[in-house]
């Protein structure tokens, strides 16, 4: 999205709406493309939520709404850009976080920010909820490189963390998440961040190449 470009913003929370989110994705894709980098896109929604707008009123689902926004703004500033993605789902575009690094700040917001929520409702006496979230994770180039690739496939995310229990973040492929600090010393990873500042390349990118490299030699 160039600087020149008006965000506009949801009534409700005050983020930016679908249309600044489309423009805002759109935007760090083609700057990743041109820098060789990742994106990563991070969709949330309340878990059950039309049951709390039914049992509370459509005020109190607002107000959660409203509560999760400003989380959200408060947990990614500098990291990302939170969006009212529409009805009770909210995205996070985050631009350079590649898919490990972006899975673990949406994973431990989710489990930071869920449990007892109290809400205030039209000025009444605060109303306090379990609020609990699910979400889904896509991330560039990884899951593909074009806005609707991304968008489709951090939804589908989303909807298996619904069907397989709900409270939890899933990724828009089905594996195993496991931290680089897992299989590499650390002294391993201080060369690798230095390598990528160097080059302008993100780790993922350097550490894919590597593995080429790897299964050329071997014929594997």
């Amino acid at each position: 999205m160039k600087a020149s470009d008006a965000v506009t913003r949801d009534g409700l929370t005050g983020l930016p709406d679908r249309t600044s989110f489309e423009a805002i994705l759109e935007a760090a894709l083609e700057e990743a493309e041109k820098e060789t980098g990742s994106v990563s896109l991070g969709v949330l929604d309340i878990d059950f939520f039309g049951r709390l707008n039914e049992e509370h009123g459509r005020a109190a689902g607002d107000a959660a709404l409203v509560d999760l926004a400003r989380a959200l703004a408060e947990a990614f500033d500098g990291k990302g850009t939170p969006c009212r993605y529409g009805g009770d789902a909210m995205a996070v575009v985050m631009p350079g976080a590649e898919k490990e690094h972006a899975f673990l700040a949406l994973e431990t917001f989710r489990a930071e920010y869920s449990g007892t929520r109290t809400l205030t409702v039209d000025g009444s006496d605060p109303l306090v909820l379990e609020i609990r979230l699910g979400g889904g994770l896509a991330a560039s180039p990884d899951d593909g490189t074009k806005q609707v690739d991304l968008i489709n496939k951090a939804n589908d995310a989303l909807y298996r963390a619904k069907v397989s229990g709900r409270d939890k973040v899933c990724l828009a492929r089905e594996e195993k998440m496991v931290t680089k600090t897992s299989h590499y010393t650390q002294g391993q990873l201080t060369g690798l961040r230095r390598l990528a500042e160097r080059e302008g390349i993100g780790e993922a990118v350097l550490l894919r190449e590597g593995l080429n490299d790897l299964l050329r030699k071997y014929n594997a």
